[in-house]
């Protein structure tokens, strides 16, 4: 779906910030696009994929010859939206509001809207009538035709609104990413999703699973370790699925085992796993690779088999809970985190303390805690609501019991030498110091200068505040 009118006339990042392919490509985008537009903005709302995403949107732009403004009044203005949570989108709309008057102050500028908020049904259309300001909306099959849509806004004065409903998209390959993350690199080893969980409109915004190729993937992990990257993180709704669409045999555990065959000082983490797809295969690489980080975001939801199972989830607690034996048995070590929600559709309290008793019991390193936020088009929104006082009330009991776990593990950190890969600068109160992680994703903060950062430093912990480490260089 596109349409096309006419538009009237008045209508810092520190390290290694490289793209891919970037220089035959500019070469050919510039030739191709021929616009004046000279800077771009692009604000970033939800998870790592949509960072990862703004990232080849800024590749793109790049290789029209923009470059990166630091202020709201540039000439080109992206905004990538996330729709999982209602916070999310209600943010998204605020900011786009916001620059109405940018586009009063200067009307040559393009006002993007792309991501998960727009390829909901409908949603592309009734943005566009809410903000008639803005000249771009693309859905999440659609983002790597910006550059096409910037040209045609700049030099036929079109507005544009495209949205792809084809649930299995065909993979876009061959873009450049310009890659704004320090010394990780995200690298996507798939797209979509097939779990349907009642509460998530995933696969309704991001399609069906689909699986990069083997060589993509491999081509991709080579040359951001040959741009002197030290962490990739390979991503995907659910990583440890990869593979499944296809008839090859070829999955998640044979990509890690391929990936860690590459030597070298550098490591290697994946996110989002699902616990259903958690296989000794997949534990077992980890456990048994130095580059890849013992270190696994297992997102368990609630620890309630009642609500589990309303969540379509297919998985019990026993279930989730032999995995972290298996994990625990393998890599002692290992910092796992979660994803936790309360105020699901139908939650009581025996429930709500099922699911504090899952955070004593497996001991997370971190935990991201969410209120339940009904999502329209999905199963549990139309399921009886939980209280929003009761869910206040929930959310801040498992937040303190979390706390008090990672207090206390942060507390078993103190006197030990761990390795950490030197991440940014800090300066407090007039002190410089280093921050960066350990494999096991804990943040520490040791003195040291700019000099640092991209390096691998063996750290002694002297403190330990909250999640946060202190230490020296040793």
């Amino acid at each position: 779906m596109q349409i096309a009118e006419n538009r009237t006339p008045h209508c810092r990042k520190r390290a290694l910030l490289r793209s891919i392919c970037a220089q035959p490509f500019e070469f050919c985008a510039r030739v191709r696009y021929n616009i004046s537009m000279s800077t771009y903005k692009i604000v970033t709302y939800g998870c790592q994929m949509n960072v990862h995403e703004s990232e080849k949107i800024a590749g793109i732009l790049r290789g029209m010859g923009m470059s990166e403004s630091e202020t709201d009044s540039a000439d080109v203005v992206v905004f990538n939206t996330c729709c999982i949570r209602d916070n999310a989108e209600r943010k998204a709309v605020g900011q786009i509001g916001r620059f109405k008057q940018l586009k009063k102050d200067n009307p040559d500028a393009v006002i993007a809207v792309v991501g998960c908020m727009t390829q909901q049904d409908g949603a592309g259309l009734a943005l566009r009538k809410k903000f008639p300001f803005v000249d771009i909306v693309l859905g999440t099959n659609n983002t790597e035709k910006i550059g096409e849509y910037v040209r045609d806004a700049v030099s036929a004065r079109k507005k544009t609104v495209e949205i792809d409903d084809d649930p299995k998209p065909a993979i876009a390959e061959g873009y450049p990413y310009y890659r704004t993350s320090g010394v990780n690199a995200w690298i996507n080893i798939m797209y979509g999703c097939n779990n349907f969980c009642t509460y998530c409109v995933v696969p309704y915004v991001r399609g069906r699973e689909r699986s990069r190729t083997r060589d993509a993937i491999l081509r991709e992990f080579e040359q951001a370790l040959a741009d002197g990257y030290k962490e990739v993180t390979l991503l995907g709704q659910n990583v440890n699925s990869y593979g499944n669409d296809r008839a090859d045999g070829y999955g998640f555990a044979e990509l890690l085992t391929d990936l860690a065959k590459y030597g070298g000082d550098h490591r290697i983490r994946f996110m989002t796993s699902h616990p259903k797809d958690m296989d000794e295969k997949v534990i077992d690489i980890v456990a048994s690779s130095p580059n890849i980080c013992n270190n696994i975001h297992l997102p368990i939801q609630s620890g309630s088999d009642k609500i589990l199972k309303l969540m379509n989830r297919h998985y019990t607690r026993d279930d989730y809970l032999r995995i972290i034996d298996r994990i625990r048995e393998k890599m002692p070590d290992c910092g796992i985190t979660t994803d936790l929600m309360v105020g699901f559709p139908y939650e009581e309290e025996e429930d709500f303390e099922d699911t504090l008793d899952i955070v004593r019991r497996v001991g997370y390193s971190n935990a991201f805690t969410f209120v339940y936020s009904p999502r329209r088009g999905t199963p549990a929104a139309s399921m009886p609501q939980v209280p929003a006082e009761v869910s206040k009330r929930r959310i801040m009991r498992l937040i303190a019991e979390q706390n008090a776990v990672t207090r206390r593990l942060s507390r078993e950190y103190v006197g030990g030498v761990y390795r950490v890969l030197c991440e940014d600068v800090v300066e407090k109160n007039g002190v410089v110091s280093v921050c960066g992680r350990t494999e096991s994703g804990r943040m520490v903060t040791f003195g040291g200068d700019g000099s640092l950062v991209g390096t691998f430093c063996d750290v002694k912990i002297n403190r330990a505040q909250s999640a946060a480490l202190f230490g020296e260089k040793v």
